[in-house]
């Protein structure tokens, strides 16, 4: 049988009421993996035919999570930031996205002077997932047609949330759901 958005959201919601840590962000993972085998919602979700851009296909109104559809029509690089008090898993369905992850070296959790060391680099292919937990700081960089689902904790419209000036040395306070560009 073919794992549908239902199924995952179902599966989601159940995992996430058993396991608000780490670990129920792991199985989400694993749930959003499984359900991008399913070619009948990657064509639909975020296949050729889908719009362009951002667009929410399912929010939980009593767990708080968001399942986002991205459909990418340039390539992006995005600076280091964080989702702030709520956590990302990217879900990767067309193309490729490189990830970065980093570690804040100047002890810092706000806005102001900060240093980061970026401590890992790898690239998530069709059908791979990563978590990002809350406050773990992350770029992405992915080329022209990269499509991806993303699952947040939270919506981000309504987080606060941090975007990295590595040049300048600085934490910046964003509030909008994108990271912008740097």
């Amino acid at each position: 049988m073919t794992y549908t958005l239902d199924a995952f959201v179902k599966d989601t919601q159940a995992t996430l009421k058993a396991d608000t840590g780490s670990g129920g962000r792991q199985k989400v993972r694993g749930l959003l993996e499984k359900l991008l085998t399913n070619k009948a919602f990657v064509d639909e979700a975020v296949g050729p035919a889908a719009p362009i851009g951002t667009r929410k296909l399912y929010e939980d109104k009593e767990l708080g999570f968001v399942v986002l559809a991205h459909c990418n029509p340039k390539p992006h690089r995005s600076p280091p930031h964080d989702h702030g008090a709520s956590w990302a898993v990217y879900g990767q369905a067309v193309s490729y996205t490189d990830m970065s992850e980093f570690r804040r070296l100047d002890g810092g959790d706000g806005a102001g002077e900060a240093k980061l060391e970026k401590v890992r680099s790898y690239r998530l292919e069709p059908g791979q997932a990563g978590v990002y937990d809350v406050g773990a700081i992350h770029a992405i960089d992915y080329p022209e047609g990269s499509r991806f689902v993303r699952v947040t904790g939270r919506d981000l419209d309504h987080v606060r949330r941090l975007k990295f000036d590595t040049a300048a040395g600085k934490a910046i306070t964003i509030e909008s759901a994108t990271a912008g560009a740097n």
